[in-house]
């Protein structure tokens, strides 16, 4: 599971002119809380949410997976003060955490 949309349903809208558009629905977002932790990263002056996702991970495009661990709507806020202890844990539905679990 790399990706932050897996399992997300799509929908369909029609426009007035008939074309239909296909989308993806809302992604809910899972409570920190129900994220089973497995590490956590001190954040160093000046680094960046996908170079922490990359060290930690090992994917730079993982760092949605620190944002939901740590409650985030706006993942820039993470890494804006240096000191700051950030959460690092299973993705959501992984066995352990949340429904998958």
């Amino acid at each position: 599971m790399s990706s932050r949309y897996h399992g997300v349903p799509t929908s369909q809208h029609t426009l007035p002119d008939g074309r239909v558009i296909t989308h993806l629905r809302r992604r809910p977002l899972p409570r920190p809380e129900d994220l089973s932790q497995i590490a956590d990263h001190v954040v160093a002056p000046g680094e960046r949410l996908d170079v922490i996702a990359f060290q930690v991970l090992g994917d730079a495009e993982a760092a949605w997976r620190i944002a939901d661990a740590n409650g985030a709507v706006d993942p820039d806020e993470l890494t804006a003060t240096p000191g700051r202890r950030l959460r690092i844990t299973l993705p959501y539905g992984v066995p352990g955490t949340g429904d998958g679990g």
